[in-house]
């Protein structure tokens, strides 16, 4: 049986579809898989069990980016074909069963609309498959023994960025010696571009107890990384789906972007977010590329007291 998985550009849609590529694998098994994704998020997959192909889709003016992919698939009679990004491409291909999705409901959860594409309730969640030398690697940055906080400090945009300083501060107070993980190792995670974002948190954290793995490791090793973290507290982003995806506890901060639809998905998750509700934040002139931080409506004190209920859950599950 041969499957095409057609999924997201973006890091945390891409994660987010992994329970339903899950779900495909676990109903059709021996299935031959060609996925998807944009350039950033096919990493994401290159561990599928059955992977057959991944297609990676450099974005291009005026959609021309589906067209050397189409002249790539047009060939095959599908078995199945999943479009999670409602191209007409689905319906070009010669297959026995097209699954294509349309325009999600905003006041929905992205892992129920997707769900809902095969009828399934309650959806499956989210999971990453990672390779042995993924497992090497992050098992030598992140030895088993001593518990570790992890921190996605950074944003793809300047709006959903909580400030380094207060991530900091709240690092500070986790592991401080009456905090929940006191004298916890702290490991920060971020692209390569992004460690000016993260300089003020790295500096706060004594270099004894730091783990700087900014632009260090790939996407498929951060995730075996975040598996072994004890704790981890990060911005609405990709990262942040990673940790909910793989089973670490996860604390997503949110602002501008909307809860509903993209709080991390997992049995140990939780968000806090800004005071002020996201329409507030978009006033006349609104520019996401010039635009400062719009989380300062979220104070240290909020997050942590969100991180110790979280924290609380986590040892009562384990007692």
């Amino acid at each position: 049986m041969h499957i095409l998985f057609v999924t997201a550009t973006r890091i945390g849609d891409a994660v987010l579809s992994t329970g339903l590529l899950a779900y495909l694998i676990e109903r059709h098994r021996g299935a031959r898989l060609t996925i998807a994704a944009g350039p950033v998020a096919g990493p994401l997959f290159e561990a599928v069990p059955g992977l057959e192909r991944l297609a990676v889709m450099e974005k291009r003016r005026w959609s021309l980016h589906w067209l050397p992919f189409y002249a790539a698939v047009v060939s095959r009679r599908w078995d199945l074909v999943v479009d999670l990004r409602g191209s007409v491409l689905a319906w070009l291909l010669r297959t026995g069963e097209r699954r294509v999705m349309a325009k999600g409901d905003g006041r929905e959860h992205r892992v129920r609309q997707l769900g809902r594409l095969f009828d399934l309730d309650p959806p499956p969640r989210p999971r990453l498959w990672t390779a042995p030398h993924h497992e090497r690697i992050a098992n030598t940055l992140v030895p088993a023994g001593s518990p570790v906080l992890a921190i996605g400090p950074a944003a793809n945009w300047r709006g959903k960025q909580w400030r380094a300083e207060r991530f900091a501060e709240l690092a500070l107070r986790l592991t401080a010696a009456n905090g929940p993980l006191p004298g916890t190792r702290v490991a920060v995670l971020a692209a390569h571009h992004e460690r000016e974002q993260a300089e003020p948190l790295l500096r706060a954290i004594p270099r004894d107890r730091r783990i700087d793995l900014i632009g260090a490791i790939d996407l498929l090793t951060a995730a075996a990384v975040l598996r072994r973290c004890a704790l981890f507290i990060g911005n609405d982003t990709g990262l942040m789906h990673i940790a909910a995806a793989v089973g670490a506890p996860t604390l997503g901060l949110f602002g501008p972007s909307p809860v509903s639809q993209y709080a991390p998905w997992g049995r140990y998750t939780a968000v806090v977010r800004s005071v002020e509700p996201p329409e507030a934040m978009f006033g006349p002139g609104f520019d996401h590329r010039t635009t400062g931080t719009l989380m300062d409506g979220l104070a240290v004190d909020a997050a942590e007291a969100a991180a110790h209920r979280l924290w609380r859950s986590v040892e009562s599950a384990a007692a």
